[in-house]
């Protein structure tokens, strides 16, 4: 896992073109019209992943599958629910990408959308026929890939981010995302009890395939929150006091005191930058402020 996020960073920072900015926006809107208007003009079953339509050239259903919503209804309470539903995605999605940077979260959210193409098309491969729900409807012939498992592995990726961080559950009762995701994780659990108490081994295994996206792309940051408090803090107080001696050699010896370890910028030809020091790197380690949350940790 950490092998393949220190990857994924340093293509990110060789790359920094890459990616799709604002990519929950689009998702969320997309989403949203096809809530709206998908029943009315039958866009759910052209727009349904299906390995033997795909594999006929109708190569759209890679990704637009990802629009259908998991709740087809039109009563108040099913409007509101994806209301709520499509504004946490949005909240949720844009917070890691200005965490992250466009072309990391871009990585999270197409590498968990392969996760569940392949998944489809293994088991298309093994039973020669699709099938599954969406919103307690049967469609033969159809293996609906649920978005909504990937959406929501993205609370697990800002809590092993922001722990402490509080939301508005149900937009009125304060609660950390830590306690969120172990709520998040128990809603996973229960569906996976549900499918495969109702014979429908298939779908108990899309919440994994989700879970996998996190475990592979955000388990370091994971664990790293899991460390010892302890252990955290003496790690950054060593680090922070280097960093300091170290200043302090630089206003010495150089004709500026921040340098940024990526780019290069200094407070001197850029005096209009905040300047900011690592405590998660190994040593003295400068960044400016479009860097500081987008960098490799040196080791």
């Amino acid at each position: 896992m950490k092998a393949l996020c220190r990857l994924i960073d340093r293509f990110c920072q060789t790359h920094r073109n890459f990616g799709i900015s604002k990519l929950m926006i689009y998702v969320v809107i997309l989403s949203g019209l096809v809530y709206f208007f998908g029943n009315g003009m039958n866009l759910i079953e052209f727009l349904a992943f299906h390995p033997g339509y795909i594999m006929r050239g109708e190569i759209w259903r890679l990704v637009t599958w990802v629009f259908i919503p998991i709740n087809a209804g039109f009563a108040l309470s099913d409007m509101l629910f994806t209301l709520i539903a499509l504004y946490f995605y949005y909240f949720i999605g844009s917070a890691l990408e200005r965490e992250w940077g466009k072309g990391k979260f871009t990585i999270y959210y197409l590498f968990g959308m392969a996760l569940h193409v392949v998944f489809g098309f293994i088991v298309w491969f093994i039973l020669n026929a699709t099938y599954g729900t969406v919103g307690g409807v049967m469609y033969y012939g159809y293996l609906f890939l649920i978005p909504m498992y990937l959406n929501l592995s993205m609370f697990f990726a800002f809590a092993a981010l922001f722990p402490d961080f509080t939301i508005r559950l149900m937009l009125i009762i304060p609660i950390k995302m830590k306690w969120a995701a172990l709520i998040n994780a128990g809603f996973f659990l229960l569906n996976i009890i549900a499918y495969m108490a109702s014979g429908n081994f298939i779908l108990a295994v899309l919440p994994l395939v989700a879970l996998l996206n996190f475990a592979l792309i955000c388990g370091s940051d994971l664990l790293s929150n899991l460390r010892p408090m302890k252990y955290k803090a003496s790690h950054q107080v060593v680090n922070f006091k280097k960093a300091a001696k170290q200043a302090k050699r630089d206003i010495e010896n150089k004709s500026y005191r921040h340098k940024c370890a990526v780019c290069g910028k200094t407070d001197t030809d850029s005096p209009e930058l905040d300047f900011r020091y690592c405590s998660k790197c190994n040593g003295y380690h400068c960044f400016c402020a479009e860097h500081i949350n987008n960098h490799i940790h040196f080791e």
